[in-house]
């Protein structure tokens, strides 16, 4: 029996992102088969299911680091093909992979230089660096540091970071928690909420730890076997019988 579940929430909301009937895979293989989804303007939006469903491989091609086989992307209602990362940077979109991705050799302030090259820029916008330590705190005594070797919750933040200095529209993120103490992660997910609340800036999460990732999110798409089992409000998945009936 089907579990799909039309949403009519988003309907008095600018949509942000479309996906519409992405298939895609790698080489003969297809992971993503058929996968639509819709997130409107503000909001977190949840990705979630087993690994391998396809999540991490949804945002790839989302972002154009693996083609579309068939179907499409929209962005704020500008339809994107087969869209490249330079082509998605410039229509607002920022990509955050898993793995707390830095450039371990430099420093923090030099992994926050390359990130603001992404705007075209030749140096640092002067009050860049005073938003992202007012984000991120525990980044600035750590400035000068060599990121690798920063603890994995910092190189997240690191990361993030060098994302949000984009200033994007939508955000992509590929696991965020990973590589957090337990105690983190929570702290971690409510700084993306905070984000979100202030900026305007739309997310996409793709997260293991469901129950935490529900709490920040407004709502949810299951993925399972590359196609989505069900999409609704994230509070209907907060009662556990009920994420065990569509996530198991």
């Amino acid at each position: 029996m089907s579990m799909i579940k039309r949403m009519t929430d988003v309907a008095h909301k600018p949509l942000a992102l479309q996906v519409d009937s992405l298939v895609t895979g790698y080489g003969k293989k297809k992971v993503v088969n058929g996968v639509s989804l819709e997130v409107g303007t503000g909001e977190i939006c949840a990705l979630i299911g087993h690994n391998g469903a396809g999540k991490s491989t949804l945002l790839k091609a989302v972002f154009g680091l693996v083609p579309i086989w068939a179907g499409q992307v929209r962005v704020n209602n500008h339809v994107l093909v087969k869209p490249t990362p330079r082509e998605l940077l410039g229509t607002g979109v920022a990509y955050v992979p898993q793995g707390n991705q830095v450039f371990a050799d430099l420093s923090v302030k030099e992994n926050l230089e390359i990130g603001a090259l992404g705007i075209s820029r030749k140096k640092l916008p002067l009050n860049s660096l005073e938003l992202i330590f007012e984000l991120f705190p525990s980044l600035k005594p750590r400035i000068k540091q060599r990121a690798g070797t920063l603890s994995g919750g910092e190189k997240q933040m690191l990361a993030l970071a060098n994302a949000l200095l984009l200033s994007p529209k939508v955000l992509l993120l590929d696991e965020p928690s990973l590589g957090l103490a337990p105690p983190m992660v929570c702290e971690a997910l409510d700084q993306l909420r905070q984000l979100s609340a202030k900026s305007g800036v739309t997310i996409l999460i793709v997260e293991q730890k469901v129950r935490e990732v529900l709490k920040i999110s407004k709502r949810v798409y299951v993925l399972r076997n590359g196609q989505v089992s069900f999409n609704g409000l994230a509070e209907e998945l907060k009662d556990d019988c009920r994420l065990r009936e569509v996530y198991l």
